[in-house]
Parts: C-alpha cells; structure tokens; sequence
C-alpha cells in the first residue's frame, strides 16, 4: 500500500478518529480546534492540502481553516453559494473528487490562496441536520484519483467535524456567521391555522458525545444486541400479518425482513465502529449514505428499497436508544418540522402542545395531514428543503391559511401574526354561540352538517362544533398506526369506544380504504405504476375478504343492539357494491346463528368516488340506504390529476362547469331513486364550493371539525332563494371563471366566509 493510501487502513482511521475526539474533548479554543483539525487531516492522508470552507449568513463560503494554503487568506477569501468547485459542493450537498481540478469547468483561482499547483481534489459537505453548514476539502500536488474508501472516511469525518464548525459559529466575533437571514418558503395547506414559534426537528443528528467509542468490543455487542432486537421485531411484525398478506405485498414485506439480516449491511457497521466510531455514529454514517444514494435514485423501485434501508436504520437508532434515551419532547408551544411524517409518528405528539407542523413531504389528502386535523394544529405540506434551511430553536412561522411558511421572522411579523392568532381566537369565540342553532337559512332552508373523523379523539370535540353527527368515520388508522395487524378484540373495542363517545348522536363508520397510497406497517408496500388506481380499498377488500369480514364482525360486535351504518369506499360499480353488501348479511347471519346481540338497524351505503359508480346510482335504487360524495378522490378521478402532485392538483377546478354538471347529475339522479346524499370531502367546508352545491341540490355536508362553525355561520346569514337565483344564472353561463364572479355575490350580500 502506497502512503498515500495508508489513511484507509483500519489501524490509521482508528488513530485519526482518536485524536479527533481528543480534540473533541480539549479546552482549546474553537478556532484553535478548528486549525489543528486541517493539520490533523493533511498529515494522516498525506495530503498537500487540507482547508474548511464554512457557510455565512449571506449563503457565502468562507475559508475558516486551512493548512497547505496561504494562512493570511483565512477569513479574507470568499466563494459565492455556486462559485467554484467548493460551492458545487456546498449547493449539491454532494461530494467531489477529481484528478486534476484546475481543468475543471467550476474551477475557481484565487491568488490569495496560492493554491495554483494543487491538481488532486476531494471535497465534501458538512452536514448538520440536513443542512450544508460548510465544506472539508483536501488536495495534492500530483494528479491523484482518491478512491470509495477514502471519500467515506472523509465523510465520516465531516459528519464529527459539524459539530466543531457549529460551535466555532456559535463563538464566532469576527464573522456574522451565526445569524440566517429571514426567509420566506411557499407549501401547500394540510390544515388550516396560523402559528408562532420555535423550530422543533423531528429526526435531529446524532449528539456530538456520541460519535465517538473508547472500546469498539463493547460498542460492537451494543449494536449485535440492538440488532437482535430489531430483527426480532419484524419476524414478529411479519408473522403476525401472515394471516392477511398475500402476493407482493408479502413479498415486500419478506424483502424488508432480508434487509434486517443483510450481512453487508451488518459488516458495515462493525467497520465503521473498529474505525473509532459510536454504534449510533456507524448507524447515523450508513443512514446518511442511503439518503444521498435516495436522492440520485431514479428508478422507483430502488427508491422505494433505500427507503426501506433508511426506515431500517431509524428503527435500529431507537433500539440503540432504549430506555435510557433522552426524552425529544418539544417544548409546548413549538412547530414541529420534518421531511416526512406517518401517522402514528404525528400521533406521538398529540399531548405536546404543538403550535404547527411543517413538513417537508405530504399532500392535503396525506396520512399524516388528516391526523393533523385531527389534533387541532396548522399543517403545511410541500415546503421542499425546509429541514436544511433551518436550526432546532429558530423562530418560525407557519401560515396555513396561505399555506406559507415564514424563517427567522423579524419581531414586527412576528407581532403582526399575534395579532391575527388573537382575532382568529375571537372567531371561534363567535362559533362556539352557533353550536346549539340549527343550520338553517334565513328563509327557512335547512341543512345537516356532518364530522369528518379518523381518530377516536376527534369525537371528543363533537359537541363543541355543532355537529349533528359523524358522517364519516375512517376506520383505516387504526391500522396504519400498528406495527401488527390489530386482532378482532382489539378492532371491537377501538370501534365500541368510538361509538360511546358519540353520545348516541348518528355515525357512520366507512370500511377500510387500504392498499395504494395507505400501506399499513404490516403489509409493507406493493409496486404500483399508479396506486390510485390499483389494488386499494373495496377492490382488496373483495379479493381478500379476511380483512373485510373481521373487521364487520368486530363492528357487529362493538355495536351491539344499537344502530349500525356502514360506507363502502371508493366502489366502481353495482356489481361490487351487491358484493360487498352480501358479505355484511353473512356476518350478520353468523352473529345470529351463534347467539350474539346484533344491531336494531343496519344501513349500508357507499361513497361515489369514481365516475362509473357516479352514472350507476339510478340503477342502486332499493339496493342502498345512502351515498356520500368523496370530491377529493372523484374530482382527481374526473381530471386524471393526482391530487397529491402539486404540479397538476390545483390545474382543475370543482366550479368548472364540466365538474358542475357531474355533480349535479349525482344529486339529480340519487334524488330520483330516492337515495339520500352527502357531499362528504374538502369541497364540503369550503364556503363557495358549498354554497353552489346547496343551490344544485345539496342538503347534507360533512367536514372536519373546524369548518362546522364557519360553514353553521355562512348559512344562518344567507337568504337562499336570493342566492340561488343569482347562483343559477351563474352556472347557466358556462363561465370557467365562475369562483371569481361568486364571490362578488359573496361579498355584495355582506356574507362572512
């Protein structure tokens, strides 16, 4: 081995990660540190050069240490974010290596620097948290390819090397490296709401005291243990599920339990910990390699896999975490901000006192965006790079209405959203006088206002809106926030709780809308080119029926003499819906034949989701006892846009006058066969979408909690025959820009929306 390969030898990293943790614990100044760190560097690779480049308020990178280069240019010599190749780097939050890099494109010559002979190159960010703080970069004299190995020593030693450059920003005199400047990001509305307060990260970086191990022996039975644990808990996971995974969903789920016993993966580790390392630092190194491989990833299947591996690496943190683990608990009060959410994640914080949630992946119809709802916080979704964009502590803003979110605000807009936090505090002040007034015009119009609901505590609130009753119960979350499929004492028991916390107000509960988009834990995830349109909800539940029968059977039994009524999601025909009906009478039928209670009335209906369905109700007639209109998902259906894709969700519009003439051709023709109907969707709790289903037909509405108020006030306050007749003429003209000439409606007839 050449010397210049000597620096990947186990024994060499081993020293260098030990004097690096001396360094770590000396008294030396940061700066000092931060110097003896590049010599540290430079002499252990045999490099000519070794230099830290750290970000500054204006997105700069300054030069903060260096050995090999001229001393006087520290602190003098500045690249802009994209200048050179250190800000390729610093942009692309990826690593860089090249043979001889002045014939580089990006190349950057600085004089003052005197790095002119300097042809070997490598380069990596520093990442803290997501976020590019700055850039370690080596160099040589000679035209040298640096291979794999040396790269992820490099990185190895970036990520110990955060900590030093965060701390030296923090003592920082002579540059304005500490302070970020207030920022403006653009999302998309989960939940409605304003918020003020303190960043709170969800996934924050392995602490600085645990990078570093003094007896690999013991760090290496730290992670065998915690190892064993984890795959222990998916062979439990996975045999659990046996009864009701088939095909690929198993298959996934099987490939899941292969990556828990990857022997490479495993080897990794251990290396990494021989090499000086933490079992949490090896952990957090292999997590950070699969995010970067998860990004360049193209193919969805990979993608898919590298989650697996990163969801692997965040299950086997928490095991080397145990019950010794520092409590992560937000302070009462903060937003909490992360990449991706699930539901049974946001679920842990329901008790915290949370002020917003702020993610970085997530669409209006998401997992995690419905549980938002149903904990009562703003949410905003779609805010790309937030996490690197901000510090655990920063002052933030999120603004649901507009689906904004504010960085580092300054005091005046923060005092600004105070103000309107307290006015909105006043609103609902004003809806809770409507709570006990029926929904009715001031010309005599009545209307029913319905719950939407998807978690037990979500009827806690019932009597607070207003609600007549629940017209929607999911019933999937349960099982999205289990790791094991949930027995039928446990499906019993979660279904009759529910039913006592409606006080005997009306429910309907719709039956599981699994598969697609909504995988639960257990079933792991199948390969669809277009899970909207795949094996999900009814269709599952068809082919499968195991799932489908226990879970009316624990129905039945929860219910007991009391009323039953049951929703069918997303149905495509009537053939479907006959068959769905005949396997709740053979659950019934059984309860009767073993003796056990079952329901006074039982009513059975469906939701209209999908266009074919839509232009079947007249032949439902005597065959259903109600309809809902899901418009989320019959809307994405109708336009062929997928409401989670930003690009095309909000292209097309439920007031377009081909959408109009849809859903009047449901209310017309459920009417006609004597079907009561509901609008049961986002269109339900907007005012101006609701107000023209009200003038087409509409009677019954049901929404989330906090639009009941609004929607209660919206109708008390209007004169429906006067509204309707403009309306009306509306609709008539065919015009595409129907919502704006609404709302001057709205606004000439001194409505409150």
């Amino acid at each position: 081995m050449s010397p210049n390969r000597s620096f990947v030898a186990a024994g060499t990293a081993r020293l260098l990660m030990s004097r690096l943790r001396e360094l770590m614990a000396s008294e030396a100044e940061q700066q000092e540190r931060l110097e003896r760190v590049v010599q540290l560097i430079a002499t252990t690779m045999v490099a000519d050069v070794c230099s830290i480049y750290v970000r500054s308020g204006d997105n700069s990178l300054v030069l903060m240490a260096t050995e090999g280069l001229r001393p006087e240019a520290v602190g003098r010599t500045r690249l802009a974010e994209n200048e050179g190749l250190v800000g390729l780097i610093a942009s692309s939050a990826r690593a860089k290596r090249l043979r001889n890099a002045p014939s580089h494109p990006r190349f950057s010559y600085r004089p003052e620097t005197g790095e002119d002979p300097y042809h070997g190159f490598l380069g990596v960010p520093i990442l803290r948290g997501g976020r590019v703080l700055g850039v370690l970069v080596v160099q040589n004299k000679t035209e040298r390819n640096y291979d794999d190995e040396e790269m992820e020593s490099l990185q190895t030693i970036a990520m110990v090397l955060a900590e030093i450059v965060t701390s030296a920003l923090n003592e920082s005199n002579d540059l304005d490296l500490r302070v970020q400047p207030p920022a403006e990001m653009s999302g998309r509305t989960l939940n409605e709401g304003l918020g003020v307060g303190p960043v709170h990260l969800h996934d924050p970086v392995v602490s600085a005291t645990r990078f570093f191990s003094q007896d690999p022996e013991a760090e290496g039975e730290r992670l065998d243990t915690a190892l064993a644990d984890l795959r222990q808990s998916i062979d439990t996971m996975l045999n659990r599920a046996t009864p009701v995974l088939f095909g690929e969903s198993r298959d996934v789920l099987e490939t899941y339990r292969l990556f828990a016993h990857d022997p490479s993966w495993e080897t990794r580790l251990h290396d990494a910990i021989q090499s000086g390392l933490s079992a949490e630092a090896a952990v957090d190194r292999t997590r950070r390699e699969h995010r970067v491989r998860l990004e360049n990833a193209r193919d969805a299947y990979l993608r898919e896999r590298l989650h697996d591996f990163e969801d692997l690496e965040n299950r086997l943190l928490r095991h080397l975490s145990g019950e010794g683990a520092t409590d992560h608990k937000p302070e009462p009060g903060s937003i909490l901000v992360a990449s991706r959410l699930g539901p049974a994640e946001l679920l842990e914080y329901r008790d915290c006192k949370l002020a917003g949630v702020i993610l970085e992946e997530g669409g209006a119809g998401s997992h995690a965006a419905i549980v938002a709802r149903a904990i009562g916080v703003p949410a905003v979704g779609d805010a790309e790079g937030v996490v690197s964009r901000v510090e655990a502590g920063d002052d933030i803003i999120i603004d649901g209405e507009r689906g904004l979110v504010l960085l580092r605000p300054t005091n005046d807009v923060i005092e600004n959203y105070r103000q309107r936090i307290s006015v909105s505090d006043e609103e609902r002040a004003k809806y809770a006088e409507l709570v006990d007034l029926p929904a009715t015009t001031k010309d005599g119009v009545e209307f029913d206002l319905f719950l939407n609901a998807g978690l037990s505590f979500d009827l806690d609130h019932l009597e607070e809106t207003g609600a007549k009753g629940v017209g929607l119960f999911r019933t999937e979350f349960q099982f999205l926030t289990s790791e094991t499929v949930p027995t039928l004492d446990e499906q019993a028991a979660f279904y009759e709780d529910a039913i006592s916390r409606v006080g005997g107000k009306s429910m309907i509960f719709r039956t599981l809308d699994l598969g697609g988009d909504k995988v639960a834990p257990f079933m792991g995830g199948d390969r669809e080119e277009n899970p909207a349109l795949g094996w999900r909800a009814l269709r599952l539940a068809l082919d499968r029926p195991y799932f489908f029968r226990r879970q009316i059977r624990a129905l039945i039994r929860a219910t007991g003499k009391r009323p039953l009524r049951l929703m069918f999601p997303m149905v495509c025909s009537v053939d479907e819906y006959v068959q769905a009906r005949e396997l709740v009478d053979a659950e019934m039928a059984w309860a009767k034949k073993f003796g056990r209670e079952t329901p006074d009335e039982l009513q059975v209906g469906a939701m209209v989701e999908t266009p074919s369905f839509a232009l079947s109700i007249e032949a439902l007639k005597g065959k259903v006892d109600f309809l809902s209109v899901g418009t989320n998902d019959l809307m994405q259906f109708f336009f062929a846009a997928d409401r989670e894709n930003k690009l095309v969700s909000e292209r097309y519009d439920l007031l377009s006058p081909p959408a109009i003439d849809l859903m009047r051709h449901i209310v017309e023709s459920a009417n006609r066969a004597e079907i009561p109907i509901t609008i049961c969707g986002e269109a339900a709790g907007r005012p101006i979408e609701a107000l023209v289903m009200a003038c087409l037909g509409y009677r019954r509405f049901s929404m989330q909690g906090a639009r009941i108020g609004p929607m209660k006030r919206l109708v008390r306050g209007t004169n429906f025959a006067e509204i309707k007749q403009q309306v009306d003429l509306l609709i008539e003209s065919r015009s595409f820009d129907l919502r704006k000439d609404l709302l001057k409606i709205i606004q000439q007839s001194n409505l409150q929306v």
